[in-house]
């Protein structure tokens, strides 16, 4: 579908198509329909961005845990979104060592543990080695920031993933 169809399709049909955009959050796609049309893709990530910060924190907080953990248990049971199945592939997550992926797991536990939501990171352009470098960087923030930190991995995952919907 192209951005000029979105503008014009009807609203369930604009949920259906752009509700994943938003990790397992389709209620962000439903707050932008309202904001149509979009003159590009970056109008449509703005009005997707300024739902989620509209959002009470209890909304904001069930987006973040909407997110799975990255080589987390959703990938080893195979229940991760196509998109994040292909996201955390890309940077060779499904190709950890035993050692990186204990490592992961504990550093996951840590993280959740802490936060109270899962590490939240846009992996494009990272490998196994730099991602567990940031995860072990960002695990030593406060809530308050680490929460910031991961809406704004959201809006750049989000990016990518409307920028690979409509090229």
């Amino acid at each position: 579908m192209t951005l000029d169809e979105i503008n014009t399709v009807d609203r369930a049909t604009f949920v259906a198509t752009l509700g994943g955009i938003f990790e397992h959050s389709p209620w962000v796609a439903d707050g932008a329909v309202a904001a149509r049309p979009f003159a590009g893709v970056d109008a449509l990530h703005q009005a997707m961005l300024a739902v989620v910060s509209a959002a009470s924190a209890e909304q904001q907080l069930a987006l973040l845990r909407a997110h799975p953990e990255l080589a987390g248990k959703a990938a080893v049971r195979g229940e991760l979104t196509a998109d994040s199945t292909s996201e955390q592939s890309g940077a060779g997550l499904g190709s950890c060592t035993p050692g990186e992926f204990a490592r992961l797991q504990a550093m996951n536990a840590r993280y959740n543990e802490k936060f109270g939501f899962p590490f939240i990171l846009a992996v494009k352009g990272y490998d196994r080695a730099g991602i567990i470098a940031e995860f072990a960087r960002r695990v030593e923030q406060d809530r308050a920031a680490e929460f910031a930190e991961c809406l704004q991995q959201i809006a750049k995952i989000t990016r990518f993933r409307l920028d690979a919907l409509f090229g």
